[in-house]
């Protein structure tokens, strides 16, 4: 049961659209306001409804999507979870994104199995009950439930998304649903002025859908001026006050939440949900963002990689380093750096002003011998190193050859030879003769004392997020164990590497899993935190 001081234990829907354009920020937006909420002691949880006939993204290219963002019960969702995740602070799962590959698959399954009794199966109802069911399954569980429906209205993808939601606007009444619709205002800098048509034909078509917004969120370059927010709350049918502002954030996403509270959004929600309006406790992020305004230190940080061209391929990883960098009061100039275009002849050119090093996850050998030889630079000149997944098993490939003097050592992913230090996992291989699975979702490890995970840590049982097939081989374990590769961290039965470090150094450390994952602002994650310090360590000694 809720612990919230609603009047009931009444769920109430928070549903937010786009439209003009993609990509305005409906996932910081449903975050901020998921947060607000929160802080005001209510208990929340936010959905995506992806109109993609994907079942998910994980078999998506990263330029196409992003990365894909894994939940503790192993489900491969849209990115925006990670936003959701981290204002939230605390973990979502499979249920909280629902796609149309998702709602199609379950309703022509239910079609092949009887269950519709020899009916018509059309978009309205069977489409339309399905994903208002997968909305609904949070009833009576939390206080509020945001639904972000990605895509832009207008999109003929979004039409099933956009008439449940009308119908379960309708169905709740307006006590128990809102319709917050996030919009572009452009400013034409010929002509100095800002033009409200697009506003304007973007709720248009969301009525001819059914659907009045009670709320805009207009997404401007700078704040809108009151007579602008006169003409679009008298051409869009919304009260002036329910106008609000979503200027671009001069420092961080994280500053979007203040601005919110700033305009009393909090105030009108509640106002328009009849419910009692409260004070959020923000100062926590007031002062985690003060110190991304302010720092008092630098870093700079390469992430190597080979989606480098998209940033959000990187999303959790750089937002990660954000958190990281406010809990160290440092600012991180994150230096993305294509491994494609590392080499015998420049790597010490693109390399050599860095404090930090981390190598990225991936798939597929394209790029593997650039992380190498970035990871060979960070180990030989005593910069911290931080290896994820792909660059945890790229660290023990290096140290293979050119410590155990194993010359082709390699992974199984990329190339057949007698020395594959890194090789698929027994268990995926026996799963099927296709290639397997991945190992996806919250796994727990345990760690050694005395290593510098354990240190970060501060525990010596752990649970971190997986998202891959290959593993530290372990014929040969003992090869690199006698060389000096430690491990710090194991699968509880011991049979799998989780961490590996190198000792005397300054910082070296790969993991398996994928800790970028578990990032929450203001908490940050502890290896991050320990991987920025460690940096600003070495900037210090370079200044002195």
């Amino acid at each position: 049961m809720s612990k919230s001081k609603l009047k009931s234990v009444e769920t109430k829907y928070i549903f937010i659209t786009g439209g003009v354009l993609s990509s305005l920020g409906k996932g910081i937006a449903s975050s901020s306001i998921g947060l607000l909420l929160k802080k005001s002691g209510y208990t929340v949880t936010i959905m995506k409804l992806d109109p993609y006939i994907n079942v998910d993204p994980g078999t998506m290219n990263p330029f196409q999507h992003g990365e894909v963002y894994v939940t503790d019960d192993g489900a491969e969702t849209d990115l925006d979870l990670g936003h959701y995740e981290r204002f939230l602070g605390e973990s979502l799962f499979k249920c909280n994104n629902t796609t149309t590959g998702q709602v199609y698959f379950e309703v022509i399954s239910k079609e092949r199995r009887g269950e519709y009794l020899g009916k018509t199966v059309q978009v309205i109802p069977h489409i339309t009950d399905e994903i208002k069911k997968r909305v609904r399954s949070f009833e009576g569980k939390k206080d509020f439930v945001i639904v972000e429906i990605g895509g832009t209205v207008g999109d003929i993808e979004s039409l099933p998304f956009l008439e449940s939601q009308r119908q379960i606007a309708w169905e709740l009444g307006s006590s128990r649903a809102l319709n917050i619709h996030l919009t572009y205002v452009p400013y034409i800098k010929s002509s100095g002025e800002v033009k409200t048509k697009p506003t304007q034909h973007s709720v248009k078509i969301l009525m001819e859908h059914g659907i009045k917004p009670d709320i805009l969120l207009c997404r401007a370059e700078s704040k809108l001026h009151k007579d602008i927010k006169q003409k679009i709350g008298l051409f869009c049918n919304v009260e002036e006050e329910s106008v609000i502002d979503v200027p671009d954030a001069a420092n961080t996403i994280y500053e979007v939440p203040l601005a919110f509270k700033q305009q009393g959004l909090h105030n009108i929600i509640a106002k328009k949900l009849g419910i009692k309006e409260k004070e959020p406790m923000v100062e926590e992020l007031k002062k985690f963002v003060e110190k991304i305004r302010k720092p008092a230190h630098v870093v700079d940080v390469a992430l190597v990689g080979k989606y480098v061209q998209y940033r959000d391929s990187y999303k959790s990883i750089i937002e990660s380093f954000i958190h990281a960098g406010s809990i160290n009061n440092t600012r991180v100039n994150i230096h993305l750096i294509n491994s494609e275009e590392i080499t015998q002849e420049n790597f010490v050119e693109k390399l050599s002003f860095l404090d930090g090093i981390l190598v990225g996850p991936g798939f597929g050998k394209r790029g593997i011998e650039g992380k190498i030889l970035a990871i060979n630079y960070a180990r030989t000149n005593n910069i911290p190193f931080f290896g994820i997944c792909l660059g945890m098993q790229c660290a023990v490939i290096e140290f293979a050859r050119n410590i155990c003097n194993l010359k082709d050592a390699h992974s199984s992913e990329f190339a057949k030879t007698t020395q594959n230090v890194i090789d698929m996992m027994e268990k995926q291989k026996k799963i099927t003769n296709m290639g397997g699975t991945m190992r996806l979702g919250a796994y727990p490890a345990h760690l050694n004392k005395g290593t510098l995970a354990y240190k970060a840590y501060g525990s010596e049982d752990i649970s971190e997020r997986h998202r891959h097939r290959y593993e530290v081989n372990n014929e040969f374990r003992q090869v690199l164990l006698d060389k000096g590769l430690i491990f710090s961290a194991t699968s509880p039965d011991g049979m799998l590497v989780e961490i590996v470090e190198l000792p005397d150094h300054p910082w070296f450390v790969g993991v398996q899993f994928h800790p970028e994952l578990k990032s929450r602002a203001i908490t940050g994650h502890p290896l991050f935190i320990d991987f920025i310090k460690s940096s600003l360590k070495i900037r210090k000694a370079k200044q002195n």
